[in-house]
């Protein structure tokens, strides 16, 4: 049995126990509030202030989700996936970025969230072993507001998810693409006021859920929303991935700052992010020194009409000593632009046309017999949920 199967028939047996469950609690004049999970927007959902609802009734939130695609690049295919792949990940085909089925628990006290997903993003960015798990967590309140949250969570580095309904775009920049798409470990959040929260956190490594060495990645995130149209958020993460038969380590400082603006019908997306990682500059064949990245982003989106809107979005990645992007040979910097349209018929469906040009300091992109600096992409791309 494959582990597609065997994930399924798990779900299954976890609907199943959930609705008998329900059941009896009905008998018993407890019922458990079963809800489909159909948010009308989604943009930006998993980078914004979360302020739980107060409830003593326990409730289930059942969702899933959909994104299939058409890609082509004008880059030659040298493996199964296009060169920085993510996100509409193969080259001149249709593709599945991503079938999902997710639960998640509320109560006054317990929170949970289980989300199992399968296509070409958990493919090509998720570790071999758990890439069918994007989220399993559990959240307990200790005290009013303050959470402790333990599992393996979505990341909150970037303003980009990994989740293409939650963005602008259907690609995703160079600057989310070498940031990490998941942690493994734990959150200690606490709500100061509905405006701000303060979050402390410990993690196994920066992009690997198993542990990699017996370092621990630790970081903190502050989000604050002064109004209900703007939310600015710093992440800071430090840690050292070098393995432990290593001797000279290689510790990195990570901050990342972004913020997201919807008014009427406009949507606005920021990030700057600015990495340091030790005795990794790179002088010939040799490592010295102290090394730095520096990344940005800029989306904008305007409603046009009521199921028609309009987005671009400008993208800035410089990693020459390849920090985080190891072996692309992009040199000093890499930019881009793209720009596309969305038609959103129904509150749960969305369909989007986009191109985008990427052009780096070095010739990285091969295609037509030789390697160039930039290279072209065009993506289609239909979304749904429920």
């Amino acid at each position: 049995m494959n582990s597609v199967s065997k994930y399924t028939i798990l779900i299954v047996f976890i609907l199943l126990g959930l609705w008998s469950n329900a059941q009896q609690d009905s008998i018993n004049k407890k019922l458990i509030n079963i809800q489909l999970k159909n948010d009308s927007n989604v943009l930006f959902q998993n980078k914004k202030l979360n302020v739980d609802e107060k409830t003593n009734e326990p409730k289930l939130e059942i969702g899933a989700y959909l994104s299939s695609y058409y890609a082509f690049y004008s880059e030659d295919n040298s493996s199964q996936f296009v060169k920085h792949a993510t996100m509409a990940a193969r080259n001149n085909q249709f593709g599945l970025n991503m079938a999902m089925i997710s639960l998640a628990y509320k109560s006054k006290k317990i929170r949970s969230n289980i989300s199992l997903h399968y296509g070409d993003i958990a493919e090509s960015t998720w570790p071999s072993k758990f890439n069918l798990i994007q989220e399993a967590n559990v959240g307990y309140g200790f005290i009013k507001n303050l959470w402790l949250d333990v599992g393996v969570f979505r990341s909150h580095i970037g303003l980009e998810s990994t989740q293409p309904r939650e963005n602008i775009t259907s690609s995703m920049t160079l600057v989310n693409v070498y940031e990490p798409y998941y942690f493994s470990g734990a959150k200690l959040t606490y709500l100061l006021n509905p405006k701000l929260s303060i979050q402390v956190n410990a993690f196994n490594s920066f992009s690997s859920i198993i542990e990699t060495n017996k370092n621990k990645l630790l970081g903190s995130s502050i989000i604050f929303a002064p109004n209900d149209y703007l939310t600015m958020t710093y992440n800071f993460i430090t840690g050292d991935d070098t393995p432990d038969s290593v001797e000279l380590k290689h510790q990195r400082y990570y901050h990342n700052f972004y913020l997201t603006y919807q008014k009427k019908k406009i949507s606005i997306g920021a990030e700057f992010n600015y990495g340091i990682q030790e005795y990794s500059k790179r002088i010939n064949e040799y490592t010295i020194g102290t090394a730095y990245m520096n990344s940005s982003l800029l989306l904008l989106k305007h409603q046009s009409f009521k199921k028609v809107a309009f987005y671009g979005r400008g993208e800035w990645f410089s990693d020459e000593d390849e920090i985080l992007s190891a072996g692309t040979n992009m040199g000093k910097y890499t930019y881009g632009a793209t720009v596309g349209i969305e038609y959103k018929p129904l509150k749960n469906l969305v369909f989007s046309i986009e191109g985008r040009q990427l052009s780096s300091e070095k010739e990285n992109f091969y295609y037509n017999g030789d390697y160039h600096k930039e290279r072209k992409e065009f993506i289609f791309c239909v979304d749904v949920w429920f």
